[in-house]
C-alpha cells in the first residue's frame, strides 16, 4: 500500500470508529474521525482525502445524504456501512454514489482490503490506454465528452470504460459486474447495474449524447454510435 494515505471514517458509535480505523491503519492509512455529517462534511473541505467510510445512519442527516453532497464535487472512493443487508439498502446506496457498500457484521481485515482495492483501482495512473468513441474519450480515469469532463464515480467510470472496450457488442451482465463491483453475480447484482447505466445515461444525455447504452433484453448492454 502506498503511504501517508488518508481515510474518514463517520459513525456514530465510538466503538465503531475504532474497528474501522484500526482496520484501515493496519493496511497503512492515516485515519481520521467524525461522528456526524456535519463535522464528516467539515473534514472533507479541509482534508485531501483518499476514502471515505460512512455509517448509513448518522444522527441529523443520513450517510446517504452525506454521500449525495459529496459526489456532488467530488469522486473521492466512497463505502457505505450498514446494519441492513436488503438489495434494496444496496441499490440505495450505489444510487447516492457510493463505491462499495458492506454490512454489518463484518470481519474487519476484509473491510480493510476492500478499502485499499478500492483506493489502488481509484488512482490515477501516469500512463494508461486512451480510449475513444465517437466524441466519448476515456483517459487518466477521466471521461470526457466534446473535451467536457463527466463528474463519474469510480463505478461508473469503470463500467463506461468497460463499454467502450466492447463498442459494437452486447458486454454481458457478468462482464459489467465484474467491472464495476468486481462480483460476477449475487444478491441485486442486476438491479445495481441497471441503477448505475441509469445514471450513465442520465450524465451521457446531459452532454449531448442522449441515445448512449441500450439494454439487450436478458444478455446487457451495449454502447450504441454517437449520433445514432
Amino acid at each position: 500500500m502506498t503511504p501517508s494515505l488518508t481515510a474518514l471514517v463517520v459513525d456514530d458509535e465510538p466503538q465503531m470508529l475504532d474497528i474501522v480505523s484500526f482496520a484501515l491503519e493496519t493496511q497503512g492509512f492515516i485515519t481520521l474521525t467524525a461522528k456526524d455529517a456535519e463535522t464528516a462534511w467539515q473534514l472533507f473541505k479541509e482534508k485531501a482525502l483518499d476514502l471515505m467510510v460512512l455509517d448509513v445512519m448518522l444522527p441529523h442527516a443520513s450517510g446517504l445524504t452525506l454521500c449525495r453532497r459529496i459526489r456532488e464535487v467530488s469522486d473521492v472512493p466512497i463505502i457505505l456501512l450498514t446494519a441492513r443487508g436488503e438489495s434494496s439498502d444496496r441499490v440505495s446506496g450505489l444510487e447516492s454514489g457510493a463505491d462499495d457498500y458492506v454490512t454489518k457484521p463484518f470481519h474487519p481485515r476484509e473491510l480493510a482490503l476492500r478499502a485499499e482495492a478500492i483506493v489502488r483501482r481509484t488512482r490515477p495512473r501516469a500512463a494508461k490506454e486512451v480510449l475513444h468513441h465517437g466524441p466519448l474519450r476515456i483517459e487518466q480515469d477521466r471521461a470526457s465528452v466534446h473535451g467536457r469532463y463527466l463528474n463519474l464515480s469510480s463505478t461508473e467510470l469503470r463500467l463506461l470504460t468497460r463499454l467502450v472496450q466492447g463498442s459494437g457488442r452486447t458486454v454481458r451482465f457478468e462482464e459489467l459486474l465484474l467491472a464495476g463491483w468486481r462480483q460476477a453475480e449475487g444478491p441485486g447484482g442486476r438491479q445495481m447495474l441497471k441503477t448505475a447505466i441509469y445514471r450513465l445515461r442520465q450524465r451521457l444525455a446531459a452532454e449531448g449524447y442522449p441515445r448512449s447504452i441500450k439494454a439487450i433484453r436478458g444478455d446487457g448492454y451495449q454502447l450504441v454510435p454517437f449520433g445514432e
